[in-house]
């Protein structure tokens, strides 16, 4: 974006990127369409690491999965597009977060509520240990992965679209 360009640290992008959402310089639909942009710019990097690259770790419990990742210190990171509202824990660390709703900086430890259709763009400043939990009775990571994560925003808002529909049945 030519808007972010110049700025020398991740941590001032993202709070330029802050303002122009504050601004209401860029709408969701400009955030979102910025961030797969980052995503896909990312891939080309070489030695870029994409995906589930980071130490991952699943544990269960009636109803639920519980994701525990490790993110090093100066990493940048695009997360996956979120289907269902969850809780997430940050345990121990120091990471500025940029949303659609814009920046902020968490330390640990911390918790909050992560929104359905969030992707968030994250720098980690210290290392930092985050904790996601999901309600699922299922065990099978790829399964709960297809249950929680959409892999478009198009996917997310289709699913939102069926759910509308089937709410103004009841």
């Amino acid at each position: 974006m030519k808007l972010i360009e110049g700025l020398k640290t991740p941590e001032q992008r993202m709070r330029n990127m802050n303002d122009i959402i504050q601004d209401k310089k860029l709408s969701i639909d400009q955030y979102r369409t910025a961030v797969m942009t980052l995503e896909e710019d990312m891939k080309k990097i070489p030695g870029a690491m994409i995906g589930d690259c980071c130490p991952l770790a699943h544990s269960f419990a009636d109803g639920c999965c519980i994701r525990e990742i490790f993110l090093p210190a100066g990493m940048i990171l695009v997360t996956k597009i979120h289907k269902k509202n969850h809780p997430y824990f940050i345990m121990k660390g120091d990471v500025s977060v940029m949303t659609e709703d814009g920046f902020v900086r968490l330390r640990g430890p911390y918790h909050g509520i992560t929104k359905a259709g969030t992707k968030r763009i994250i720098y980690v400043n210290e290392d930092t240990i985050w904790i996601t939990v999901h309600v699922t009775n299922e065990k099978d990571i790829k399964k709960i992965e297809d249950e929680v994560i959409a892999k478009t925003f198009e996917e997310l808002e289709r699913k939102e679209n069926v759910k509308e529909i089937i709410d103004q049945d009841l």
